[in-house]
């Protein structure tokens, strides 16, 4: 873990994925317009901190702490949540695309995505009970032995999920998403 201490820090409009970023916790910062395309972020602490119009696509996060992380209208194509540290993990996303991310195994209850795009997102095993699913974009998202109990779905669109397979007891869907739980039976419904 790092020593230095960075807190109350507005970071923007810089390309980390070309000077790097100091290795350090980080508290209370906000990175804005900033690219971290590629960059090894493995080992940072990032508590109460908020990432916005930022470019986190392909970021190695091999232990990375996120607590109580805001991204709004970021970039996170193909990011591996799982390899994340799992202590006080807690994050939400707004305006996100996360396309080809994965949350396999994770246990991030209520966590909150809105607006986001979720094409080919691995969520296997992962424990979303209470999560938050508004107005998002599940286009070949996979779900497999996920939890969703209590999860809220109303307002998405395009997921392919299991009833057999996953978790969903109490889950809310709009009747609009009832053809998306439905698909392995191989039925119509109009």
């Amino acid at each position: 873990m790092p020593q230095e201490l960075i807190e109350n820090q507005t970071f923007e409009k810089t390309n980390y994925s070309q000077s790097g970023l100091p290795f350090a916790n980080y508290e209370y910062c906000s990175f804005t317009d900033c690219n971290f395309n590629g960059l090894n972020l493995s080992d940072y602490v990032f508590s109460d901190c908020t990432f916005k119009n930022c470019n986190l696509s392909m970021v190695q996060l091999k232990n990375t702490a996120f607590k109580e992380v805001k991204f709004i209208n970021c970039k996170l194509l193909g990011m591996m949540f799982f390899d994340c540290n799992k202590f006080l993990l807690e994050m939400s996303f707004e305006k996100c695309n996360l396309s080809y991310a994965s949350f396999f195994k994770l246990k991030i209850k209520k966590t909150t995505f809105r607006n986001c795009l979720l094409q080919e997102t691995d969520f296997s095993e992962t424990d979303l009970t209470s999560a938050l699913f508004d107005n998002c974009d599940f286009s070949s998202a996979q779900f497999d032995h996920t939890n969703l109990e209590k999860a809220d779905l109303r307002t998405s669109f395009n997921y392919i999920i299991d009833p057999e397979q996953n978790r969903l007891k109490k889950a809310k869907f709009s009747l609009v998403g009832i053809p998306g739980l439905l698909v392995k039976y191989d039925i119509e419904v109009e």
